[in-house]
């Protein structure tokens, strides 16, 4: 979707593709979440529900500053590729929704599996003619998640 002087809107998760993240992770209570490219912050928001301690991850301060009014986790506003490099810790659950026209998917997928906990789930939603040689590739509409676990560093 394209904004008026090619500035891009956010696309949120649809429900139905929402409802299938969930399903797959089970139970997060006490889960690291990261919530990348955060845009309306829904993704962490149902994991705050859930039990999760979340980060979002968005570029766009107005967005982010709507994520602070709801969440209880920390915002932070960062290119989610600078923000990765320089995260510390691991997380038990990486949830990245990046915008449909994103072209560093490769780098994507490998800075989120080095900070990934031995065993944690990554979820990348993307388009579905898209395929990044994933461990399991779920189809929902034009829509498709992408999972890794990582079982080994």
């Amino acid at each position: 979707m394209e904004k008026a002087r090619g500035k891009k809107e956010f696309r949120p998760t649809s429900s139905l593709v929402k409802q299938a993240v969930f399903n797959i992770l089970g139970d997060i209570r006490g889960s690291l979440f990261l919530d990348l490219y955060a845009g309306s912050g829904q993704m962490g928001l149902m994991a705050e529900e859930r039990g999760a301690q979340v980060i979002f991850v968005e570029k766009n301060p107005k967005l982010a500053k709507e994520i602070k009014r709801k969440a209880r986790g920390d915002v932070i506003i960062s290119d989610v590729l600078r923000f990765l490099m320089g995260f510390d810790r691991e997380a038990d659950v990486i949830f990245a929704d990046p915008p449909y026209d994103y072209e560093n998917y490769e780098k994507l997928i490998q800075l989120s599996l080095k900070v990934l906990k031995k065993g944690g789930i990554f979820v990348l939603e993307h388009r579905k003619n898209m395929d990044f040689g994933a461990e399991r590739k779920k189809v929902y509409g034009d829509t498709a998640l992408s999972l890794w676990r990582k079982e080994d560093d």
